[in-house]
């Protein structure tokens, strides 16, 4: 029996985006409920919260997107499409990735990109790299710990290593 491919979520994210946070791709319960970061034990929305000071978690999911983008943060996947059993990423495999330099072509103001986790700063920066275009932007490029309940880091210290985004928000 083939396994059915798992697809990314359209990004979130427009002309005013500073910051972009590429994930891997979005775990099971997450292309369940159709919303990035939906396992109630991912701690994304509380992280966001934190760099935004908007109660996320407490909002309603399309309320969370918006906050996000009222305050200049993108999300987006830096795998299209791939074919993986459960949510890990290493169990990732037919990998097709998205065209990153491309899309964030679009973003005008944007000043850094967050990779949340290894997997995203893998695959996101190898494609960046492959295109010429970005090599002239001024963007940085920030590893950040992943917020999946399958990274057993604290909360506290997540959120503490994800505060360097703020820098370039304001």
């Amino acid at each position: 029996m083939m396994e059915e491919a798992a697809l990314c979520f359209p990004p979130v994210a427009d002309r005013r985006t500073r910051v972009l946070i590429l994930g891997s791709l979005p775990g099971a319960r997450s292309l369940a409920l159709s919303q990035y970061y939906g396992h109630p034990r991912n701690h994304f929305w509380p992280i966001a919260a934190g760099l935004t000071g908007i109660d996320l978690p407490a909002l309603s999911y399309e309320d969370r997107l918006a906050g996000l983008l009222a305050r200049r943060l993108g999300l987006w996947d830096v795998v299209a499409e791939a074919v993986r059993p459960g949510s890990l990423d290493q169990h990732l495999r037919a990998i097709r990735a998205n065209s990153l330099g491309e899309f964030v072509a679009g973003l005008p103001e944007l000043r850094a990109i967050g990779f949340n986790g290894t997997t995203a700063s893998r695959i996101g920066r190898r494609q960046l790299e492959q295109d010429a275009g970005f090599a002239d932007r001024t963007v940085a490029l920030i590893d950040l710990p992943s917020t999946s309940p399958a990274n057993t880091m604290p909360l506290s210290r997540k959120a503490e290593l994800w505060r360097q985004l703020a820098a370039y928000i304001e």
